[in-house]
């Protein structure tokens, strides 16, 4: 069963997909499954792992949706606080609507960015939390997508358009909130134990040394994937990922 929403609160429309072994007006549990950079929600990976997550676990759902500025988005600048706020509404419906008893989320690259950002700035909802590639140098990466005049414009207070399929605007602010927001600044020992951290060896977009002490600094669990690149283009490597994340997934034993 598939259903695509949105959510319509303060100010915002999120849009969204709804994944689950059949409909039904509550689930037990509820996984946030959230994109990269340049993404969307509609990207083939996000509906395997939902595919194969709601058909080993059949009274879970799977919410996915697209951030600021991509996929059918509405918004055309992209704003780190929306971002947050995008991740706090869906997970605010997923408790009250949904009813969820348990959220887990499963992210990558520029997502994974977000979840710790949100993890840190609000609270953990999470009872477990995966995390594919994350963009821990998101301020780093997201310079690289703006050529040398462009930053010259940023400096002097314009905004200037990156992305790839779909171009966005941003402004010197959100490279400035990236750089202060860094997330290796910050500790994640209290969560650690229900964390997960996969990555490829093959990765030329975020290295995978960061992701490794990242993992050591906070006491994670890390798996590299060998040969695997940023976006897991080898079908194989993403099903073993998506096979890693659905066992970690597991529920917990009475």
């Amino acid at each position: 069963m598939e259903k695509h929403f949105d959510i319509n609160e303060e100010g915002y429309s999120v849009r969204c997909r709804l994944i689950a072994h059949s409909e039904a007006r509550s689930y037990p549990r509820v996984v946030i499954c959230t994109h990269g950079f340049g993404s969307s929600k509609d990207v083939g990976n996000i509906t395997r792992f939902a595919e194969k997550e709601t058909a080993k676990y059949k009274t879970d759902a799977v919410i996915c949706f697209d951030w600021p500025c991509h996929g059918q988005d509405a918004r055309k600048k992209l704003v780190l606080s929306e971002c947050l706020e995008y991740l706090k509404l869906v997970v605010d419906y997923a408790k009250e609507q949904l009813k969820a008893q348990t959220l887990l989320i499963y992210s990558v690259s520029f997502g994974g960015y977000l979840t710790l950002r949100y993890l840190h700035d609000f609270c953990n909802p999470f009872a477990k939390v995966a995390l594919r590639c994350p963009g821990l140098r998101m301020y780093e990466l997201m310079q690289k997508n703006v050529p040398a005049d462009d930053q010259k414009k940023l400096a002097k207070g314009k905004e200037v358009m990156v992305g790839f399929q779909r171009k966005m605007k941003i402004d010197q602010q959100l490279l400035d909130d990236l750089k202060e927001g860094d997330v290796r600044q910050y500790e994640y020992f209290d969560w650690a134990d229900n964390m997960l951290i996969l990555h490829g060896t093959a990765d030329t977009t975020v290295p995978i040394g960061d992701s490794q002490q990242f993992a050591e600094n906070n006491v994670i669990e890390f798996i590299p994937v060998e040969g695997a690149d940023h976006p897991f283009r080898d079908p194989k490597l993403m099903d073993m990922a998506i096979h890693t994340v659905i066992e970690f997934f597991a529920p917990v034993e009475a």
